[in-house]
């Protein structure tokens, strides 16, 4: 394949952005109806092609990311961005397993279920049918283009794709690979279109377009999704943050609960579904905190806590402030608090939550229980840690974010939340008395 040039590139200083947006839309509404007739060999045809492109395009792939990253370098940005930048070899090795993986999925599009006879003699049912055309807005990472493109392609969508202007040439050479699946499948083009400008106001227009595009999901920092919550008048599929929480109840396993508690903090810092604060029961503190704090300490996590909690954490603790229990720090930093016990744990992660993921590590059943009705998260947990609230963890195979809403999708969206479902009925010319 040949190497994506520079032309390649919309010039932003004499595009239309508004006329051009307009086009994508046009142009992914028609693909959608093509796309919701697709077979599920055909979606798979083109995943399989696109995988054999990302393979023998790697040369191409690491020249334009280059070319991504000396421009970052020459910006200013700093070793995290660039790191979440980079598509190394590795990564490169995992959008291709990851597009081979969704091929393996069982295709939503179509299913029937809940099929049942009315008093009439008529029988009603539900079938999961594409949204239609998704428009997914992300920053700095350019595997996601391809995840994206996988995830709405076999859901039976069209998407509108709009990387971060720092990954503007690696964005564009996965697009020709994407590219390439598509034709190799017989399916149309404009079923996946990368934004080719990097024009903020391509992102305006994108998320005002209701008549072109049925949902937006944004992928990136709190500012990227809090922007595109207040001005879209397309609904939105998101997270703004992942304040997420642990429970030690007094009636927990301690082993289990320290190893919990260290793997929800330690295991990666910075996703949003990395704990963030950590309530114990008064009625184990003394045992089970010391355990933790000595752990914390050889990870180097700062640990913040509450006045009670801070005599079992070490002297290099320090004491919490209000803003700690409803901040997602996404770094080596840990509010604690200790809590009379469940019925404090559960009002204060209500109040405090993103409704993101929390968990309880307990023995006790009915205490269980009660924390799954009443915690009103997105993804509840009992004695597991939050580092699972992951649409690879759940079996969905792969995930295009995750939704802390309440209408339509919820949790981690996979396939099923990118369709959604209408009733069908089914009658013998039957009509009503």
């Amino acid at each position: 394949m040949q190497a994506v040039s520079e032309n390649t590139v919309v010039a932003d200083a004499t595009l239309d952005v508004e006329a051009y947006m307009l086009r994508l839309g046009q142009q992914a509404r028609q693909a959608s109806r093509q796309m919701a007739a697709a077979s599920t060999a055909a979606k798979n045809t083109a995943l399989l092609a696109m995988a054999d492109a990302i393979d023998a395009s790697r040369e191409t792939l690491h020249l334009a990311n280059e070319q991504d990253l000396q421009q970052g370098r020459e910006k200013g940005l700093d070793a995290a961005m660039l790191d979440r930048l980079a598509l190394t070899p590795a990564r490169i090795d995992g959008m291709i397993e990851g597009l081979r993986q969704v091929v393996a999925l069982q295709d939503p599009v179509g299913a029937i279920s809940d099929m049942s006879f009315r008093p009439s003699g008529i029988q009603v049912g539900k079938m999961r049918v594409p949204l239609g055309v998704i428009g997914i807005i992300y920053e700095s990472r350019p595997n996601v283009t391809c995840e994206a493109a996988s995830l709405c392609l076999k859901s039976g969508n069209a998407a509108i794709l709009r990387g971060g202007s720092e990954a503007r040439h690696s964005n564009q050479a996965i697009a020709e690979c994407i590219r390439h699946g598509l034709a190799a499948a017989d399916l149309p083009a404009e079923a996946v279109q990368v934004v080719e400008t990097t024009d903020r106001a391509a992102v305006g227009k994108l998320i005002t377009m209701p008549e072109f595009v049925d949902v937006i999901v944004p992928r990136g920092g709190k500012g990227l999704i809090e922007r595109i919550s207040n001005e879209a008048r397309v609904p939105v599929i998101k997270h703004l943050d992942g304040n997420c929480h642990v429970y030690i109840d007094d009636k927990a396993d301690v082993d289990k609960a320290v190893a919990v508690a260290e793997n929800a903090k330690t295991q990666r810092y910075g996703t949003c579904n990395t704990m963030e604060t950590l309530l114990v029961a008064e009625g184990i503190a003394s045992t089970v905190l010391p355990l933790l704090a000595e752990r914390y300490h050889a990870h180097g996590v700062e640990m913040r806590g509450c006045p009670v909690a801070l005599p079992y954490l070490g002297d290099e603790a320090i004491a919490a402030s209000e803003a700690d229990w409803e901040t997602e720090y996404l770094a080596p930093v840990l509010a604690i608090k200790v809590v009379s016990g469940l019925d404090e744990a559960i009002a204060h992660i209500n109040q405090y939550s993103s409704a993101h993921t929390e968990s309880i590590i307990t023995e006790d059943f009915d205490r269980s229980q009660r924390f799954l009705r009443e915690v009103d998260s997105s993804s509840v947990m009992i004695n597991a840690s939050t580092r699972f609230a992951d649409g690879f963890e759940y079996g969905l195979g792969a995930e295009i974010g995750i939704s802390t809403d309440k209408i339509h999708a919820r949790g981690p969206v996979g396939l099923d939340g990118l369709t959604s479902q209408k009733y069908i009925v089914l009658g013998q010319g039957h009509i009503r008395q």
